[in-house]
């Protein structure tokens, strides 16, 4: 992708260029100004609406079997544009480009579910609920829905929703991260290969203007937020006032709980995958770990050796392990917190402030780290930092550890490291969290399952993915008939 690349919007079919430009586009590992991005007019919020609205009466006659037709092409392209979209992926993210072809690939697996809605979409239906009385229950779907995405995973999020909803036969329109324009933008230029119909999918780039037009429009029936919890609360707020459906994913702070009869090297490895991929950058990372018991005595050190070892540099580069923060303010927010947490008690067993890069000056690099025994009554302990920075804590027994995740405002993702098998019955069982691990360290449900945050983690009631996403996307239809036999013979 060029430099001064122009971002533009899809609408009813057809690219425009914005309104005004706002923001800068930069490569996260180099600082350098890839694109600008649009503000978001209301008036180009409107058009996108609706075009979807005068599209959405001929898309949803279409036969379930004749939509997919599209999502079947949309897959193809994809996977022949696999690794330029990976590349663009990496670029304006920053994270390492292995990571960015894992993002796709789970992409690529919801379209491959949505697929699926001839089954999936299916009602079901009863004879006889009374003497000659028949009931079924139908979908249908709800109209223009829209989706408000994040800059950590691209595209990976975006086809978390789009897919369903429009095999469900609703018509669509995303509003992407203005900080990452460039994947989706590419991605549509293949949706408009795969031959959807005018109107049907739309793409308006902007800022906070372009989401508060979404939930504000009259036209758009539901929306579908990923992003932190104080913006998860006012589009929930905002779009619920207004009469629409939502389903906002908030923001998280995982706990992993270490048993002493974990496997050291398996469970290092893992965690520091967990906390240290994508810079940290993603909702289900861990951020603090809990050692029960010995785990307290070899933990530590081998984490920290671990994550000291890791190689940070620019995600496109072969060998690097860890890329760069998004922005100059989310690495500056970043080291804030690491040193708000040394200055409340914390020792920092691994310090990553300050880290340079040769080459890469200008890259927005912190370098993986651990912070020891943070006070319980520190602001950080219910902080999303959002970055590659792990706490660790003890606990004496697990049902201690329990009750410090319980006490977390968030329930995004815990996890539990472990031999036993009552010990990870018990932690499935009790622990208040959506998304579950054992001896998992980013506990990503497949496409065909929900994405199930709990507390300050979800606002809503059905989730992203699989039989959830029908269920958000349809409405419920019940039709109880008779025919008695007298009325057919007066003809």
């Amino acid at each position: 992708m060029p430099q001064g690349w122009q971002i533009r919007n899809y609408i009813d079919g057809r690219w425009r260029a914005p309104a005004a430009d706002g923001s800068q586009v930069t490569n996260p590992a180099t600082g350098e100004v890839l694109a600008r991005a649009p503000v978001g007019a209301p008036e180009e919020v409107a058009a996108a609406a609706e075009a979807a609205a005068r599209a959405y009466g001929e898309w949803r006659a279409v036969p379930p079997g004749d939509r997919i037709q599209c999502l079947f092409r949309l897959k193809q392209l994809l996977e022949e544009h696999f690794q330029e979209i990976s590349r663009l992926i990496s670029l304006e993210n920053g994270k390492t480009l292995a990571e960015a072809r894992g993002e796709l690939r789970r992409g690529i697996e919801n379209v491959e579910v949505a697929c699926g809605i001839p089954t999936l979409m299916q009602g079901y239906n009863l004879e006889d609920v009374a003497r000659g009385i028949d009931e079924t229950m139908i979908r249908q779907p709800l109209g223009v829905v829209a989706a408000v995405t994040p800059f950590n995973f691209p595209v990976m999020i975006p086809l978390w929703f789009l897919p369903y909803a429009v095999a469900c036969g609703n018509t669509f329109v995303l509003k992407p991260s203005e900080k990452v324009p460039l994947s989706m933008g590419r991605v549509f230029e293949l949706i408009e290969q795969a031959g959807f119909p005018a109107g049907v999918v739309n793409l308006v780039n902007g800022a906070r203007p372009a989401v508060d037009a979404l939930l504000d429009h009259p036209a758009v029936k539901a929306i579908s937020l990923v992003g932190s919890t104080p913006v998860a609360r006012h589009v929930y707020a905002r779009a619920a006032a207004n009469g629409k459906r939502v389903q906002c994913q908030g923001g998280a702070k995982n706990h992993v709980v270490v048993m002493a009869d974990a496997d050291p090297a398996t469970t290092t490895q893992i965690i520091a995958d967990s906390a240290f991929g994508c810079a940290g950058q993603r909702c289900l990372a861990v951020s603090v770990g809990v050692t029960v018991g010995e785990a307290r005595e070899w933990f530590p050190r081998s984490i920290t050796e671990r994550a000291g070892s890791l190689r940070v540099g620019c995600g496109l580069e072969e060998g690097v392990e860890m890329g760069p923060v998004i922005t100059p303010a989310s690495k500056a927010r970043i080291e804030g917190l690491i040193a708000q947490g040394v200055a409340e008690g914390a020792a920092a067993r691994l310090d990553g402030r300050g880290i340079r890069v040769p080459g890469y000056e200008r890259g927005n690099f912190v370098g993986p780290t651990i912070l020891e025994g943070l006070p319980a009554a520190s602001d950080l302990t219910d902080t999303e930092i959002f970055g590659p920075v792990l706490s660790l804590i003890h606990a004496a027994t697990l049902e201690e550890a329990i009750a410090i995740l319980a006490r977390s405002v968030y329930g995004n993702q815990a996890s539990l490291f472990t031999s036993s098998g009552a010990a990870a019955r018990q932690f499935r069982n009790q622990v208040p969290a959506g998304n579950v691990g054992i001896n998992i360290g980013v506990a990503a449900p497949m496409a065909y399952f929900p994405f199930t945050g709990w507390k300050g983690s979800f606002f809503g009631t059905l989730h992203a993915q699989g039989r959830d996403a029908v269920e958000f996307y349809t409405d419920k239809k019940v039709v109880i008939e008779r025919w008695p036999r007298e009325w057919s013979r007066r003809f």
